[in-house]
């Protein structure tokens, strides 16, 4: 019996495997994947915006300043990510809008216009409107202002209603709405609607407009003198007191080349300015697609390069802005 060596009883398969294997203790886990991913060095943390605490939803955008917004292409996911119009730019938009920085606010100078303060000329560029070329329906006008560095600076709305709009075409009275990279309006121009009937010569049938910076208060008129040969204008501070002149050129229908409006002192010797219509080919002849540049000195009064500003808007409406013909009956 001493020989006989005790033996541990038999245990099933199942309890031995539980005894030489360890618990996992992370039973509930998810399955290991391939990863490309490098961690990167921590950054700043940023706080959720107000009425989102879990973060902005998919398709919108937080940026951390307004003159320029991120393209986004979805990847994946049965709900295309949707934009607000006029603020994020659409899958056919390959550039995203730049906007001209935001100066800080300054003594003297009407909110909103601290943008010409740093500038010496300007872009006035008109959207290409196919509906008017196609259907003969006069739309309201929009431009682009741009600095030389391609920059957006204002853009400039028509509000009119479209019974003025098709009934009175370019002698329409308009009201135009300048807005900046917030959407606030920080200017209005006024064209009120002048009668050409009578007499050509009689102050009545003269047109004008009015510059309200901010809106609400006048800062000045451009307004239209008697010329014979060519296209004179006034412009006038909120005293209708003449402060300088624009002089254009014989002809403003000339093909091929540019037409330029030149802005004066009062006695006519020493030049201020200018207002160039670009000459565009083709587009130029059969569309409403203008494009002007607008030179004035840097340290001019900013309510004064308003005021050039504001008169290339009277000329656009005078000389090149072509209504669609009418259909013979």
């Amino acid at each position: 019996m001493s020989g006989v060596v005790p033996t541990a009883p038999e245990q099933p398969a199942g309890e031995m495997e539980n005894q030489t294997k360890p618990p996992d203790p992370r039973s509930d886990a998810p399955p290991e994947y391939n990863s490309h991913f490098v961690p990167g060095p921590p950054g700043t943390a940023v706080p959720s915006p107000a009425g989102y605490p879990g973060g902005l939803p998919m398709g919108y955008y937080s940026p951390q300043q307004p003159s320029t917004f991120p393209l986004y292409q979805p990847v994946g996911g049965t709900h295309p990510v949707q934009y607000q119009p006029g603020k994020y730019p659409v899958p056919n938009q390959p550039v995203p809008i730049t906007w001209m920085p935001g100066p800080t606010p300054m003594a003297n100078c009407p909110p909103g216009l601290e943008y010409l303060v740093q500038l010496d000329n300007i872009h006035v560029l008109q959207h290409f409107e196919p509906l008017e070329m196609m259907t003969r329906f006069e739309t309201n006008n929009r431009y682009d202002i741009k600095n030389n560095s391609d920059q957006m600076v204002y853009i400039v709305t028509e509000d009119t209603d479209d019974f003025t709009r098709n009934a009175y075409r370019t002698l329409r009275p308009f009201i135009l709405r300048v807005t900046d990279c917030m959407g606030r309006e920080i200017m209005t121009m006024q064209r009120p609607f002048r009668c050409t009937c009578c007499c050509f010569c009689c102050p009545s049938a003269r047109q004008e407009l009015e510059v309200q910076c901010p809106p609400g208060i006048t800062i000045g008129f451009v307004a239209e003198h008697w010329n014979l040969c060519r296209a004179v204008y006034s412009i006038q501070n909120e005293k209708k007191e003449n402060v300088m002149r624009v002089r254009g050129p014989c002809s403003t229908y000339g093909c091929g080349s540019d037409s330029v409006f030149e802005v004066k002192s009062l006695d006519g010797v020493s030049n201020i300015g200018s207002i160039i219509r670009k000459w565009n080919g083709l587009l130029s002849a059969m569309a409403d697609a203008d494009h002007f540049d607008i030179h004035f000195p840097l340290d001019l009064d900013v309510k004064m390069k308003a005021m050039i500003f504001g008169a290339c808007f009277l000329i656009d409406f005078m000389y090149f802005e072509r209504s669609p013909p009418q259909r013979s009956r």
